[in-house]
């Protein structure tokens, strides 16, 4: 049995792992907010992993709030860029599988074709620079057998995301005006920690591994919106906005599009198309 720690346990993905922890017995999981362990101090990482015989880690520990990034850079940073290191660090030392997560706003969504993990990264916001910051610590550091998964749009049953958002939203409106200029693809929490449980065993490499998991297909804020009240019989009209009718204080890349294929190649992975882990989703919240 594989003693594996989740970090931000209490957050939107560390959620979902506790959902699947009834189906993996394989795993001996260990789940900690940021209340039961502080990723930001080295030695608090060291001392808790040596002491349970942690084999793996999953870092689902973020700052993830992207226009209060713009404000909050040196809380962004440490949590985003020293915290992952501190990790990465303890994983070397003990021969720790460490999987991190990180996002598609590490890149600008400036070229119109979906990103591969060859492509360069060129981060529009604070946000998306301090995760790509956290990124190249991982690899200066880099532990074995580790992976960095980028994704992006992430929603769940749990925690604060667009989808519940727009749910809250049509109990007090009849119309509602959404981006429609910004394209990118859903991702259902619930699916990223169900493969990340599924490829752990198998991610053996000597230097940190880069991967782009995300649902399948792609789509715009406006029309995830009016899927969600479609799929969910709620009446309500959703308006196209344009980026510069609704401005934001971090500036938002335009056509962010993940290519999954490396890791539905390496792994012989299927993975849904968004609409349909939507429809999933949303019957059961």
């Amino acid at each position: 049995m594989t003693r594996i720690l989740i970090t931000g346990a209490d957050g939107l993905l560390g959620s979902e792992f506790r959902c699947l922890q009834k189906t993996h017995a394989e795993y001996d999981f260990y789940f900690l907010g940021k209340q039961e362990l502080d990723v930001k101090e080295e030695g608090s990482v060291r001392k808790f992993t040596r002491t349970h015989g942690i084999q793996a880690i999953v870092n689902c520990a973020a700052f993830t709030e992207v226009d209060l990034a713009e404000t909050e850079i040196e809380k962004a940073r440490v949590l985003n860029r020293d915290a992952v290191g501190n990790l990465a660090i303890v994983a070397k030392e003990q021969g720790i599988k460490l999987i991190h997560i990180s996002t598609d706003y590490v890149f600008d969504g400036a070229s119109g074709h979906s990103f591969r993990e060859s492509d360069k990264p060129n981060p529009l916001n604070v946000y998306g620079k301090t995760k790509w910051e956290g990124e190249q610590e991982m690899r200066r550091i880099n532990p074995m057998n580790s992976a960095i998964i980028r994704t992006s749009w992430l929603y769940s049953r749990f925690g604060n995301n667009f989808v519940k958002t727009m749910l809250a939203l049509s109990k007090k409106k009849k119309e509602i005006a959404v981006v429609s200029d910004q394209i990118g693809v859903p991702t259902w929490g619930y699916d990223l920690a169900k493969t990340i449980l599924q490829i752990l065993p198998d991610v053996k490499n000597s230097e940190v591994a880069t991967y782009h998991y995300a649902n399948r297909g792609k789509c715009s804020w406006n029309d995830l919106a009016t899927s969600v009240f479609e799929l969910k019989n709620i009446p309500i009209f959703v308006a196209p906005l344009s980026s510069q009718e609704f401005p934001t204080i971090a500036k938002r890349p335009l056509h962010n599009v993940l290519d999954t294929s490396k890791i539905q190649t390496e792994f012989d992975l299927e993975i849904s198309f968004w609409k349909d882990s939507l429809r999933v989703c949303l019957e059961e919240l």
